[in-house]
């Protein structure tokens, strides 16, 4: 008797990403599937000004799976979402950033866990491209460490997720989207479930100017969620990262002045993120893409 595939819709969230949205589509239509099925991959061109949307409507007229909607205006990842939750048909959504690769078993892995009726949320494992060889790219490869530590502790989910669509928008105003998602399906009285077979690969940010500018920008996000959706995510604990520092240096000793220096720029970063909800009265919700 064959059981009943799970259908799940695609969102792949593009402004321009010429560079990589043939890269991913390919990628999410060579997926191994066994319980799972794609459905439609919706891609959200959000203000893009390159050649993202020839290259998707060149797709999608060889496979019709394939959806453009495209927003004239840049108004943000969140925007975007809620584009892509009011077109897709399906209950079980997938989200992408257009500017990751998944895994080849990423989607299966993603979405099977939706057969437990508790389960809300899933997400991978992010493995990023950048060398370890100087020190931003041991920061960025630290964080993602550290970030797939304590979620096996307590999901904290991001780049590429899965999850009911129990709700019909997500805040507009939010600069952390995955973090929001989460929020309302806890809120919903579901579970969220990190799965780190389920393994997405993405560029970190190369340059130090550009590291500080994505973590003082998700320090602003997580802020603003804790204020306007009362959710605190896991990566705001204190205790837990302070023990996921010790851990660290315990076990690694000769990188230690590299896991020093990342953890006082971490610190200077949520001071800027804090000087910038606070005083400023900043939400960078349409934020300035990062050189890759």
């Amino acid at each position: 008797m064959q059981t009943t595939k799970l259908k799940c819709s695609i969102g792949v969230m593009a402004h321009n990403e010429e560079n990589n949205i043939s890269i991913v589509l390919n990628t999410l239509l060579l997926q191994r599937l066994k319980t799972v099925e794609i459905d439609e991959i919706i891609v959200i061109s959000s203000g893009s000004t390159d050649n993202t949307n020839t290259i998707v409507q060149s797709l999608s007229e060889k496979n019709d799976k394939i959806k453009l909607f495209t927003q004239k205006e840049r108004r943000g990842k969140s925007s975007a979402i809620n584009l892509f939750l009011l077109k897709a048909k399906n209950d079980i959504l997938v989200l992408v950033s257009a500017d990751v690769i998944p895994g080849s078993n990423t989607v299966e892995n993603l979405v099977t866990p939706f057969n437990n009726s508790t389960i809300g949320m899933t997400g991978g494992r992010i493995i990023p491209a950048n060398e370890s060889t100087d020190f931003v790219g041991f920061s960025v490869n630290l964080l993602w460490k550290l970030h797939h530590k304590m979620s096996v502790f307590k999901p904290k989910l991001g780049e590429m997720v899965a999850f009911r669509k129990v709700f019909d928008s997500i805040p507009r105003e939010s600069a952390v989207d995955e973090a929001s998602i989460e929020a309302l399906i806890t809120k919903a009285g579901l579970r969220c479930m990190y799965v780190a077979d389920a393994v997405i690969h993405n560029q970190g940010p190369q340059i130090l100017e550009d590291f500080i500018k994505q973590r003082k920008r998700i320090a602003t996000g997580h802020l603003w969620l804790k204020n306007n959706q009362n959710y605190n995510v896991t990566s705001n604990s204190v205790s837990l990262l302070i023990g996921l520092y010790l851990q660290e240096c315990v076990e690694n000793p000769k990188d230690i002045i590299y896991i020093t220096g990342t953890a006082k720029l971490e610190i200077y970063c949520r001071f800027l993120g804090w000087f910038d909800y606070y005083i400023r009265q900043s939400n960078p919700y349409i934020w300035e893409m990062i050189k890759r």
